[in-house]
C-alpha cells in the first residue's frame, strides 16, 4: 500500500513537472513577448493619449479654459450629456428586459432577437445614420408627414438621440445575457414556489445577482454614447451651437486649423475614457470580490 501511495505521489509530481515544462519558455522568448506587448501599448495607446494632453496645454492654461468655455463648446458638451442621459436609461431598460427574456424563457424567435441585438455591432454607424435620414429625413418615408406636423427629427436633437440609442443598445444586453444564462433559473423558481411575485423576484433575486454586470454594461453604454461619431455625424447636420456633439465639435475645430482648441475639447473625451477605465476596473474588482465571498459562503 505504501509503495502504491509513493508511486501515486511520484506520478503526480512528474505530471506537474511535465505541465510546467510544457509551458516554460526561455528568457529570450519571455522578454521578446513582453517588449512587443509593452511597445504596442506605448505606441498605439499611451502615446496618443499623452499627445492629446500635451497639445491641449501647449499654449497655456488660459487658452485651454477659453476653448472649453466657448459657447459652441459648451453647447456641444450639453448636447453630448443630454444624448447620454436619454440613451443610457433607455438601453438599461431594454437590455435588462431582453436579457431576462432570453435567459429565463424559451420562445419562438429567440435566436432572431439575439441576432437583432447584435445588429449595431455588424452595421457601420454611418449606415445607421443614413437609414434614419431615409426614414425621417425631408425626402424620407415619413418626411412629408413630419413636415406637415412641424416635427423635426433629422438635423435636430431627436435624431441625435435616436442614432445614439441605436449604436449603444447592445451593450447592456450583451453583458447580462451570458451572466443570467450561467446563473440559471433555480433561484427565481424557488422564489416563485415560496410565493414571490414577478417584480419581487426581480428586485430581490435577479437584480442582486446581476448588479455588477449591469453596472459594467451601463459604463460601456455611457462611454460609447458620449464618444459616438459616425451615426451622429450623419443625422446632426453639423449646425454649430445646436447639433454638434463633442466629437463633431472636435472635428470642426481641427478642420479650421484651431488645433489647441480641438485638442482641449478632445481632452475631455480622453478624460472620460480614463474615468471609464477606472470605474470599469473598480466594478471588475467588486464583482470578483463578491464572487469570492459567495464561493466561501457556499
Amino acid at each position: 500500500m505504501a509503495g502504491a501511495t509513493s508511486m501515486h505521489i511520484g506520478g503526480d509530481h512528474a505530471a506537474r513537472f511535465e505541465n510546467k515544462a510544457a509551458t516554460r519558455e526561455t528568457p529570450l522568448v519571455k522578454w521578446t513577448i513582453l517588449v512587443l506587448a509593452l511597445g504596442f501599448f506605448a505606441i498605439f495607446l499611451l502615446l496618443p493619449l499623452v499627445a492629446v494632453f500635451v497639445e491641449a496645454f501647449r499654449k497655456g492654461w488660459e487658452t485651454y479654459v477659453t476653448a472649453l468655455i466657448d459657447p459652441d463648446a459648451w453647447s456641444a458638451i450639453k448636447l453630448t450629456l443630454l444624448a447620454a442621459v436619454i440613451s443610457v436609461p433607455l438601453n438599461l431598460v431594454f437590455g435588462v428586459a431582453a436579457a431576462w427574456c432570453i435567459a429565463k424563457f424559451e420562445f419562438r424567435g429567440k435566436q432572431l432577437l439575439i441576432t437583432l441585438i447584435d445588429l449595431p455591432f455588424s452595421v457601420s454607424p454611418v449606415i445607421a445614420g443614413l437609414v434614419f435620414v431615409l426614414v425621417f429625413g425631408a425626402q424620407g418615408w415619413f418626411g412629408s408627414w413630419l413636415s406637415e406636423n412641424d416635427i423635426k427629427i433629422i438635423f435636430a436633437v431627436p435624431g441625435i438621440v435616436l442614432a445614439t440609442v441605436f449604436v449603444t443598445f447592445p451593450f447592456v444586453a450583451r453583458e447580462l445575457i451570458p451572466l443570467m444564462q450561467a446563473q440559471g433559473r433555480d433561484e427565481e423558481e424557488a422564489a416563485v414556489v415560496l410565493g414571490a411575485k414577478g417584480w419581487q423576484v426581480f428586485w430581490h433575486v435577479t437584480l442582486p445577482n446581476i448588479k455588477w454586470g449591469l453596472m459594467y454594461g451601463v459604463i460601456l453604454t455611457n462611454a460609447r454614447a458620449m464618444g459616438e461619431f459616425g451615426a451622429v455625424s450623419v443625422v446632426s447636420g453639423h449646425i454649430r451651437g445646436q447639433t454638434n456633439t463633442l466629437p463633431l465639435h472636435v472635428e470642426i475645430l481641427y478642420n479650421e486649423y484651431m488645433f489647441s482648441a480641438a485638442f482641449a475639447v478632445a481632452s475631455l473625451l480622453a478624460l472620460l475614457a480614463l474615468v471609464t477605465l477606472v470605474i470599469k476596473n473598480w466594478v471588475e474588482h467588486q464583482a470578483a470580490r463578491s464572487y469570492r465571498e459567495t464561493e466561501q459562503a457556499s
